[in-house]
């Protein structure tokens, strides 16, 4: 089993910039995907960005391409996000998430995780 927890959420104006860790427990995630989602009030969770095990490939949502940065530590066993250039619309619980090896599929899907953590709120006001 794989403990994920968030932190580094909080209340920040638009355009500026917050970093979210998740550091994981109970095992090293140094094979696993690793991916970052968020879900806004009445929305479904969406995929903002995803990891492989090593580091060297990630992918994006469009819609933060260019703002923000996913990045990852194996030997600290944590998973970052990087966000700047915030806007209102990124207002969100955000969710760090963990797949066990292989990293088949497109990675960008609730189903295709088999961790999660319980999130931390970002807050981007106008």
């Amino acid at each position: 089993q794989v403990q994920l927890v968030e932190s580094g959420g909080g209340l920040v104006q638009a355009g500026g910039s917050l970093r979210l860790s998740c550091v994981a427990s109970g095992r090293m995630i140094s094979t696993y995907t690793m991916a970052w989602f968020r879900q806004a009030p009445g929305e479904e969770r969406e995929f903002v960005a995803a990891i492989n095990w090593s580091g060297g490939s990630t992918w994006y949502a469009e819609f933060v391409k260019g703002r923000f940065t996913i990045s990852r530590a194996n030997a600290k066993n944590t998973v970052n996000l990087q966000m700047d250039s915030l806007k209102p619309e990124d207002t969100a619980v955000y969710h760090c998430a963990a797949r066990r090896p292989p990293a088949v599929g497109t990675l960008r899907t609730v189903g295709e995780y088999d961790y999660w953590g319980q999130g931390t709120q970002v807050t981007v006001s106008s």
